[in-house]
């Protein structure tokens, strides 16, 4: 619940701080006395855009922070911690600043927040009801949340929900595997084109080298041919070649080698020599007769040279990457065919996912249809006792083309007040107080499932008195009863109801207005109810007349 509200330099409050407790909380005070202020600071924390217009006059920005206990609140809890903000002892504090030169910031228990969280926290926390923005009951995800509960259906819209999301992700799922698919499909000419070209080149690897040496030799033959040859002449075949003059010189080095043998080393380096050049002459000559002189050969080898450089420069720079070209071609070529049968199998998935949607969904709108007569038949019993004699409730349940998140119908809550007048959308109401009176109506009935704690109505006193301000504060203590309630009030009846009553007034301090707000007892309390009676708060009719109001405040 909330436990304080604390504002400074925020429209005229120099500085406030309102503690409020649980049960009913009723707010009185002369009209601008700064009641609407207070609600509208409290606003801020519900997300409502922050307006440098509203930081007090002489001042460089406003401040509004909110105390609220969570015992109780676990699902509060969870979000929080969730949201990675510290929670000690079940307090949550949530934090706004406007600044007068435009800025605004927040905090969630003195961390900084952007102020979309800080309104987060707030709306699970506290409804408001009355001439502003956050009336949850008029959303209509929060009406459908309503009905389930009433129609103890909440287990099933979650596994509808579930299901609803399932599908979407396996249609999302599908399309973008369904596009892929059909990006392959328009290039599969192509890549079936380029495969071939690359595979039924059945290129080896290094083949390009090898082509571009074995080509060099053709392209030389004769002069390697004719090279060749002259060596093996020089070195071994030809007359006074150089073998033979090695050979007549081996007799006289061995001779020396007789006569020294510090020659003995150069003789065998000589022996050496000649056995060495008469072999590389004779190997030259075998070279000379092993030289291809095949002009076909040559010309099929450059044809081949030329096919892999046209590759190489359309998938390459080099060979390998041709070859992992092809390699990544054959792959989606493949995938192609895989895909063909993914798709297939995701579509008996979502053909499956539909049909137990749908059914679960027809389980859900049965059980909603139900409980939409039960809600309408106790709203039509509750509103005329708060003043709306005459008036209707409908809940519409609208078939949708197709099975949403929540379930195969949108709800809507339809309200007629005036006779004579077809029921219209909850948020075209005609006048404030009447849509707190109808919010007032749906809480007492549903505040036993109303997961929001704090309930804060305003203005729900507007065109109505005597009986019915009876019975409207009758309701606002069934509500209490399981909420935290604020009420801002002209209404002795509902004044003095009260488990707490504050009292807002303007003080002038140094030339300056100010709000205060004061925790009414005693005597105090019965000046103030004597007043909201139309009398003298000072004459005894009157006070006795408040007393009387007071002491009919249930005990129990």
């Amino acid at each position: 619940m909330l436990s304080e509200l604390r504002v400074r330099d925020f429209a005229v409050i120099d500085e406030v701080s309102v503690e409020l407790g649980a049960g009913l909380n009723v707010l009185t005070g002369e009209t601008g006395a700064g009641k609407s202020i207070l609600v509208g600071a409290l606003s801020l924390l519900l997300g409502e855009r922050a307006s440098s217009e509203s930081v007090r006059q002489g001042s460089e920005r406003g401040v509004v922070e909110a105390v609220f206990d969570l015992e109780g609140r676990e699902s509060v809890r969870e979000r929080v911690r969730e949201g990675g903000y510290d929670l000690d002892d079940d307090l949550l504090i949530l934090r706004r600043e406007v600044w007068r030169e435009g800025r605004n910031r927040a905090w969630v228990n003195g961390s900084p927040a952007p102020a979309g969280v800080v309104g987060d926290f707030g709306r699970r926390l506290i409804n408001l009801h009355g001439q502003h923005e956050h009336q949850t009951l008029l959303e209509p995800a929060e009406q459908r949340r309503i009905l389930d509960a009433r129609g103890d259906a909440t287990r099933q819209a979650a596994r509808v929900r579930e299901l609803h999301a399932e599908r979407e992700e396996l249609a999302t799922e599908r399309s973008r595997r369904q596009a892929e698919l059909e990006e392959l499909r328009q290039k599969q000419e192509t890549l079936g084109s380029q495969l071939e070209e690359i595979e039924g080149t059945e290129i080896q690897p290094g083949e390009d080298g090898e082509l571009e040496e074995r080509a060099r030799r053709l392209e030389n033959s004769e002069e390697l041919a004719r090279g060749a040859s002259e060596l093996h002449r020089a070195l071994y075949g030809g007359e006074g070649s150089i073998s033979d003059r090695l050979s007549e010189l081996r007799p006289l080095i061995r001779e020396l080698g007789r006569m020294d043998p510090d020659l003995e080393p150069q003789a065998a380096e000589l022996e050496d020599l000649f056995h060495r050049t008469a072999e590389l002459g004779r190997t030259l000559g075998s070279y000379e007769s092993r030289v291809d002189h095949d002009p076909s050969e040559l010309e099929r080898i450059r044809s081949r040279l030329d096919h892999l450089a046209r590759l190489r420069r359309k998938y390459g720079p080099e060979l390998e990457d041709v070859v992992e070209m092809g390699r990544k071609l054959r792959r989606e070529l493949e995938s192609l065919e895989e895909g063909e049968f993914e798709l297939a199998a995701l579509d008996r998935r979502l053909e499956s996912l539909h049909e137990e949607l749908r059914k679960e969904a027809e389980a859900l709108s049965r059980l909603r249809s139900a409980a939409a007569r039960q809600l309408e038949e106790e709203m039509e019993d509750v509103l005329p006792g708060l003043g709306m004699e005459g008036g209707r409730f409908r809940v519409a349940l609208k078939e949708l083309e197709d099975v949403g998140p929540g379930g195969a119908e949108g709800v809507e809550f339809l309200v007629s007040l005036n006779p004579g007048f077809d029921p219209g959308p909850l948020s075209r109401v005609a006048s404030g107080g009447e849509l707190s009176r109808v919010m007032l109506a749906l809480k007492a009935i549903l505040a036993r499932e109303d997961r929001v704690p704090t309930l804060v109505f305003d203005e729900i006193d507007a065109g109505i008195g005597g009986v019915v301000a009876g019975r409207v504060a009758e309701r606002l203590r069934e509500v209490a009863e399981h909420h935290q309630v604020l009420v801002i009030t002209h209404l002795p009846q509902l004044a003095s109801q009260g488990d707490r009553h504050l009292h807002v007034d303007k003080v002038g301090e140094g030339g300056r207005t100010s709000v205060r707000v004061t925790d009414l007892l005693g005597e105090d309390r019965v000046r103030e109810v004597a007043r909201l009676l139309g009398g003298d708060p000072d004459s005894k009719t009157s006070r006795d007349h408040a007393r009387e109001l007071l002491g009919k405040v249930p005990t129990g």
